[in-house]
């Protein structure tokens, strides 16, 4: 493997697959980690990388990660995860938020216990990619904004747990964000309600943009920690105020 080494989970499409790509361009040889096999060892190839084929929420998986990650690493992106539905709390869909639960932060907290040691040895990097669901409230949000409003705590807790040791703890919290699969998976494949996000929005924000961010957050010198950015595309200045233009 190269000098710096890089685990990013959720690596099969999205966000994920775009930062194995800048990190491999950095310079980090990038352990691509997904369920969907076929498609992480596309991507590991395309950029000499390493796939291993990881579902964040099994313990036997994430063993098998970390021993293929062995006894040093540079920098690990948490950044499996997503979103399911978007009920209101009285038709409150609980094995979705359970599912989402499972990824988004017991998912993290189970890659992140278990790539903590070598991080530690490799004085390294940890990347949370939570979301602006966790700044504030939405309608419809509760499931949500309260799994990612935990992955946020986490990241928190860790950084305050591992003060006195070479690692850094980051967290990068995106808008906006239009790729293939987010938002059609959060509606369950309903291509009409997925468009309808980002209809109108003057340029969101799209995988790229994240992963540079991110990539630029990992390469600060290392005594520089970035605690949290929250990033947006310019149309988005909350939550729940976009600006949308006639199509």
């Amino acid at each position: 493997m190269s000098e710096r080494a890089a685990v990013v989970t959720g690596a099969s499409s999205g966000i994920g697959a775009a930062t194995a790509k800048a990190l491999a361009a950095a310079g980090y040889t990038v352990i691509c980690a997904a369920r969907r096999a076929e498609r992480i060892q596309a991507l590991a190839h395309q950029i000499g990388g390493r796939a291993v084929t990881c579902d964040v929420t099994d313990d036997a998986d994430v063993a098998r990660l970390a021993e293929q990650v062995g006894g040093t690493l540079d920098l690990l992106v948490n950044n499996a995860g997503g979103a399911v539905g978007q009920n209101p709390v009285a038709q409150a869909e609980i094995d979705a938020w359970q599912s989402m639960y499972d990824v988004n932060v017991l998912g993290a907290a189970r890659v992140t216990r278990a790539l903590l040691p070598a991080l530690i040895a490799g004085e390294g990097t940890v990347v949370f990619v939570t979301s602006t669901a966790a700044e504030a409230a939405y309608e419809g949000g509760a499931g949500y904004c309260g799994v990612k409003s935990a992955e946020r705590a986490l990241a928190g807790s860790l950084r305050l747990e591992v003060f006195d040791q070479p690692v850094r703890v980051c967290e990068i919290s995106p808008g906006m964000v239009h790729t293939e699969e987010f938002s059609l998976t959060r509606f369950g494949g309903d291509r009409a309600r997925a468009d309808a996000v980002y209809a109108g929005v003057p340029h969101p924000l799209v995988a790229d943009d994240i992963a540079d961010a991110i990539c630029w957050m990992a390469t600060r010198p290392a005594h520089v920690n970035v605690d949290r950015l929250v990033i947006r595309p310019r149309a988005q200045a909350a939550n729940h105020k976009v600006h949308r233009v006639d199509e």
